[in-house]
């Protein structure tokens, strides 16, 4: 199982859950995506990704203006 970074600062809605998605399609169940965002409705969107495609959300930090996501990726 290999943890991930992504860095989708400087992206805005859509493309940090669709990245988001991207990366955990490649990633073991069970592995931890840690990716950092600054839009604003990632705070909306990313929560409501992980609801619906069975990801767990473990956190969210914010610092900086940006709000960084740890999610297991789901079976």
């Amino acid at each position: 199982m290999t943890d991930q970074t992504y860095d989708a600062r400087g992206l805005l809605c859509p493309l940090p859950v669709l990245r988001a998605r991207k990366v955990l399609e490649g990633m073991a169940p069970g592995a931890i995506l840690t990716i950092t965002c600054d839009d604003a409705i990632a705070i909306v969107d990313i929560p409501h990704f992980c609801a619906e495609t069975g990801h767990d959300l473990c956190g969210m930090t914010e610092k900086h203006g940006a709000q960084t996501y740890r999610i297991k990726r789901g079976p």
